[in-house]
């Protein structure tokens, strides 16, 4: 190759071909494209992790249903509504919490084991990498969601009122409000920079999140200062609403109310996040 070619020309490891001089990378949508592709592959190298993830909800409802359905009182239950339906919305809505926490976990140790550093160093947007996370994180999390309901109509018995559109919608809808969640611990993530920080943060607001909520007993039986609390619970919207869907209830305002909260929170965190992750890495 001449001077004159190589001055106009260089070689694109990833590609074989030629790009012009002065390229600086795809387009975002490809950046995204290929960087979640990255992370998902990234997640099914193990296949042992893979299973145990796909068995986390399923446990989780099998335990909580034998334990919390033996204690609750049925008479506050909606009419003809077995423990089960009513927990499963619920539990739709508390796996992706767990799962967004994970997301920012994963992400800051990337940014721990240099990874980020090496990417980085390419022609790529920053805000590509946030965004590429998140999408991996939801794909892991809507796996996991059809896995539980599947095996909840298989084994269990789940057939709730609202029937197989109902369940669909629940299921969108706890997806939105994971994408919403995984902002805010993407966020923390970024500002924090330690896998260690972010993990003590997501253990210290997720438990009380999930727990001072409407999703494993309804706010009538719960005690006047925790039903205060759940009553301000931006999750006990989500769970509200995805459980209106799923039993066939009246949901217009506990969906409305689901979405504008989600939406909010995926704004203001999703700002943080690229704002803080675009700060120069720590020496």
């Amino acid at each position: 190759m001449t001077l004159a070619s190589t001055s106009t020309h260089r070689d694109v490891a990833d590609t074989g071909r030629l790009a012009p001089a002065g390229w600086l990378g795809s387009r975002f949508p490809t950046q995204v494209r290929v960087l979640t592709s990255r992370a998902i592959r990234a997640e099914l190298s193990d296949r042992r992790v893979v299973v145990i993830r796909m068995l986390q909800p399923i446990v989780f409802l099998l335990v909580l249903s034998q334990v919390f359905g033996s204690m609750v009182d049925r008479s506050i239950l909606p009419a003809g509504v077995s423990y089960l339906d009513y927990l499963l919305p619920a539990i739709l809505v508390t796996s992706g919490v767990s799962s967004a926490a994970g997301a920012g976990a994963v992400f800051s140790r990337d940014m721990e084991n240099g990874m980020m550093t090496r990417l980085r160093s390419l022609p790529i947007s920053m805000s590509s990498l946030l965004v590429a996370r998140g999408l991996a994180d939801l794909a892991r999390t809507a796996a996991q969601l059809v896995v539980l309901v599947g095996a909840s109509v298989a084994f269990s018995g789940f057939a709730p009122a609202g029937g197989a559109l109902g369940v669909a919608c629940a299921v969108g809808l706890a997806a939105l409000v994971t994408w919403s969640l995984i902002w805010v611990f993407l966020a923390l993530a970024a500002w924090l920079r330690s896998m260690e920080a972010v993990q003590g943060i997501s253990a210290m607001v997720t438990f009380p999140l999930m727990f001072a909520s409407s999703a494993f007993a309804p706010l009538d039986g719960l005690p006047a200062w925790l039903r205060a609390v759940a009553a301000v619970n931006p999750l006990t919207y989500a769970v509200d609403a995805s459980r209106a869907l799923a039993l066939g209830l009246p949901a217009g305002r506990e969906v409305a109310a689901a979405l504008a909260t989600s939406l909010a929170v995926t704004v203001l965190a999703a700002c943080a996040a690229v704002r803080g992750f675009r700060r120069p890495p720590v020496r």
